[in-house]
C-alpha cells in the first residue's frame, strides 16, 4: 500500500527517470561487459616486396633483385629497430612490442602475444613520455607528444600498426594500450 503511494507521487517517478538516464549513461561510458569479451588477432610479421634497384649494368633503369641463378629474390624479412616488454598500468597487461623496419624502407609497430582487458575506445599510441612503474604511469603517456597509430585490433594476440613515414621514432620511445575516453594507460612498453 505504502509502495503504491509512493509510486504515485511525481517526486518519485522523477527520481526513477534521472536514475534511469544516470544507469543508461553508465552503461555506454564504462561498458562493463567487456571485462567478459576478448577479441582474439593473429597477424603475420608484416614483410615488404624487394624494391628494385638501377645499376650500372642496365644503364640507370631499375631492375628486380635476382638470386645468381636468375630467380627474382623473395621479399626480405624485417629489421627490428627497438622493442620492449609491456608493463602493467590500469589493467594487467602482458607482451611485447617491437619497431620494425621492412625492405622498402616502411615503418610497423608489432604487438606480439598481448595479453589485457578488453575496454572501450581503446588505441595504440607512441609517445615521448617515459615507462613509469604502477599507478604513477596510468596518466602521464598524453603529458607531451603522442601519436596515434590506430584503434587496438584486439586484447589478445599478435597485431601490426603501420608507423606514418615522418613519425620520430627518436623520440616517440614509448608505445601504449591507452584508453581515450578515460584517459589512462591500460599497459605500456619502452622501446630500446
Amino acid at each position: 500500500m505504502r509502495i503504491r503511494r509512493l509510486l504515485r507521487h511525481p517526486a518519485a517517478w522523477a527520481v526513477m527517470t534521472l536514475g534511469a538516464v544516470a544507469l543508461g549513461v553508465a552503461l555506454y561510458l564504462f561498458q562493463p561487459w567487456r571485462v567478459f569479451t576478448t577479441v582474439e588477432v593473429d597477424e603475420a610479421v608484416p614483410v615488404a616486396a624487394a624494391t628494385p634497384r638501377a645499376t650500372p649494368e642496365t644503364g640507370g633503369r631499375t631492375t628486380a633483385t635476382r638470386s645468381p641463378d636468375g630467380r627474382a629474390k623473395a621479399a626480405e624479412g624485417p629489421r627490428t629497430l627497438a622493442a620492449g616488454t609491456f608493463v602493467s598500468h590500469e589493467h594487467s597487461t602482458e607482451g611485447r612490442a617491437r619497431v620494425l623496419e621492412l625492405a622498402d624502407g616502411s615503418r610497423v609497430l608489432r604487438i606480439e602475444g598481448l595479453a589485457t582487458s578488453d575496454g572501450p575506445d581503446l588505441r595504440v599510441w607512441l609517445s615521448d613520455q617515459p615507462v613509469k612503474e604502477g599507478r604513477a604511469g596510468w596518466f602521464n603517456l598524453d603529458d607531451g607528444e603522442h601519436l596515434e597509430l590506430g584503434e587496438l585490433k584486439g586484447n589478445r594476440g599478435n597485431a601490426n600498426y603501420a608507423i606514418p613515414a615522418g613519425a620520430d621514432l627518436d623520440s616517440l620511445k614509448t608505445v601504449t594500450i591507452w584508453c581515450r575516453r578515460f584517459g589512462v594507460s591500460f599497459g605500456a612498453a619502452a622501446l630500446n
